[in-house]
């Protein structure tokens, strides 16, 4: 079937634009035989409606940065790269608004607000490489969410490319738009197995005069939670917090201000205060990296990647568990939880060990209301489930998926229950 289509391929976008798939371009060991590259969202959305007539396999790829989260595709014929739309459509900055398109990367975006001194509140995984449409459909905010909300929070507008090639849009570029149906919010996260994003529309915020970093060590997991609880319930102005904890190594508590040089001198005093005896030091910006620090590991199938989740209240707990389950399969470990709750963990070790680690950590992560997801799977380990158990949500959003993506073209298996 591929071989009918490609000719109407080549007839849309030109030669320039189609390449054979190389095995660089494979989505968790699944073997595309196409990659498209549509200049334009109509483009986009008709190869699109090409491929679902043909029943192929669509796989949705922007800078490539998080290509492997989820599970394995079940089938992949195409790869469909949004790389050709990379502008700035229009940055209204007097109402601190902005459409961009889906494959403009995160830095390319900021560095056009910051003409204004503004930016888009958020600092997702390799900013110079992934792209708007990618950190949309994994939901990727970073740690400024504390202060500013998550992607949902942001995104007011989004236009995305149905399977039958229908482009469809949703919200606008005002900020307390809020008529139709929320198709914003839908896609976000998605992983785009409901629509290709071909642009969005988000809501600003003013870049900061000047910031400030602080870091806090502790003497053990109680002394962190402690201490993270009070700087919460405390009148602290601060944008982000986050936990670092490793095997062998005292747990650290990290906080960002952003503000005029005498508010941060004031919010210093504040902070040095409730921490009593503890060392507060000030701290370069580099401590804001430390979730991207998990993703530098040299042995590709002896580690694993894990998005944990977990209540404020718990954070002890939590990281209790994480080097219980650690320990008991000889692994190495790593993890950075913001204030919110949500967590990341490094996993390193024999691959034999890695799959019943998991395993137990899910299941006692579950027992108190907590969450896994795998997002980095090592090649031996393929039958791990990534997302865990699906939950009641699971028929409402397989019954989404059958009326937006009937023939299950986008991503096929990756998400949620297989979807």
């Amino acid at each position: 079937m591929l071989n009918q289509t490609e000719n109407s391929f080549h007839a849309l976008l030109g030669s320039d634009h189609i390449r054979s798939a190389t095995p660089g371009d494979a989505v968790s060991g699944v073997q595309p035989q196409l990659i498209l590259e549509p200049a334009t969202e109509q483009q986009l959305a008709t190869t699109l409606r090409l491929a679902n007539e043909s029943r192929l396999a669509v796989i949705p790829r922007g800078g490539a940065t998080k290509l492997g989260w989820g599970n394995r595709p079940s089938r992949a014929d195409l790869i469909l790269s949004t790389a050709r739309l990379n502008k700035v459509l229009e940055h209204a900055w007097a109402d601190l608004t902005v459409i961009v398109e889906a494959g403009c990367t995160i830095r390319a975006l900021q560095q056009a607000l910051a003409q204004h001194g503004q930016r888009l509140a958020i600092d997702p995984l390799w900013p110079e490489r992934a792209t708007i449409g990618g950190i949309l459909s994994v939901n990727d905010s970073g740690t400024l969410r504390l202060r500013f909300g998550a992607l949902r929070d942001l995104i007011i507008g989004v236009t995305i490319a149905l399977a039958d090639g229908t482009l469809a849009s949703s919200g606008g570029k005002v900020v307390k738009n809020v008529a139709g149906y929320d198709l914003p919010k839908l896609v976000t996260g998605a992983l785009g197995t409901l629509g290709v994003i071909t642009r969005a529309v988000f809501r600003l915020h003013p870049a900061p005069r000047h910031a400030r970093s602080f870091s806090i060590p502790t003497a053990n997991l109680q002394d962190t939670q402690r201490l993270v609880l009070a700087i919460q319930d405390s009148k602290l102005a601060h944008v982000a917090l986050q936990s670092c904890f490793s095997a062998g190594t005292a747990p650290s508590i990290d906080i960002l201000f952003e503000g005029t040089e005498v508010g941060l001198a004031a919010q210093a005093a504040q902070l040095r205060a409730l921490c009593g005896t503890a060392q507060v030091s000030e701290a370069p910006p580099t401590v804001w990296e430390a979730r991207q620090e998990l993703w530098s590991f040299s042995n590709s199938a002896e580690t694993a990647v894990a998005k944990i989740g977990t209540l404020p209240t718990d954070l002890a707990r939590t990281v209790e568990l994480l080097g219980k389950a650690a320990d008991s399969a000889h692994l190495r470990w790593m993890s950075v939880v913001y204030a919110t709750g949500l967590g990341w963990l490094r996993l390193e070790g024999s691959s034999d060990n890695l799959h019943p680690a998991l395993t137990t950590l899910r299941a006692d992560l579950d027992k108190i209301g907590g969450s896994l997801i795998l997002l980095h799977r090592p090649a031996p380990l393929p039958a791990f489930d990534a997302w865990g158990p699906p939950g009641d949500s699971l028929p409402l959003m397989k019954s989404v998926k059958r009326q937006l993506d009937p023939a299950s073209t986008l991503n096929p298996g990756r998400f949620l229950g297989g979807i």
